[in-house]
């Protein structure tokens, strides 16, 4: 599911103005074995809404500082989601622009916490419906991709993780793409 995320449009709707970029770079976190994925302890507060069902957005607090958004996508009883690392801007950047401090726009959404505060999402989109375009944050399909230009490696950040859930090839990202995390 995390490549096949890659061309879609991320939408938020905030303040009246409508903020969007197509997805560049996402990570796939499946089931409570993943030892990189927040699943392994089991369904928490915190993890369940990844038991639920797909389509639902996932947003947590991490390192006491920064907002990650990722995309519930198994079926019901089966923790699994992904990480949207990455969207290239496309709609609504001056507004983007002033939630990140007048970042250029290469700068904007080039990181899971970067775009998370360029779209103004934190708790409060935790467990809404991204297949509902009248969701304050949903997914649109825009373009189609090329397997040719997708990539994948493993995850990034992950620390400790034990292998071979480090070594997992579950990132995915468009080839050269300028918007993609450094």
């Amino acid at each position: 599911m995390a490549r096949e995320l890659l061309g879609c449009r991320l939408v938020r709707q905030l303040n009246g103005d409508r903020l969007a970029g197509i997805v560049v770079e996402a990570e796939a976190y499946i089931g409570e074995q993943d030892q990189a994925c927040h699943a392994k302890v089991g369904k928490t507060p915190r993890t369940q809404v990844m038991y639920g069902p797909a389509g639902f957005s996932y947003v947590y607090f991490t390192y006491g500082m920064h907002w990650m958004l990722n995309v519930v996508t198994e079926t019901e009883g089966f923790p699994a989601a992904v990480l949207i690392r990455a969207i290239q801007p496309v709609e609504g950047i001056k507004v983007m622009q002033g939630l990140r401090g007048g970042k250029e726009v290469a700068e904007l959404c080039n990181g899971p916490a970067k775009l998370t505060q360029a779209m103004g999402i934190a708790r409060g989109q935790n467990r809404l419906d991204l297949c509902q375009a009248s969701s304050e944050l949903w997914i649109e399909f825009a373009i189609n991709l090329s397997r040719d230009g997708i990539a994948s490696s493993p995850r990034i950040g992950l620390g400790e993780t034990p292998e071979p859930w480090r070594s997992k090839p579950w990132r995915y990202l468009v080839k050269n793409n300028r918007f993609v995390s450094k």
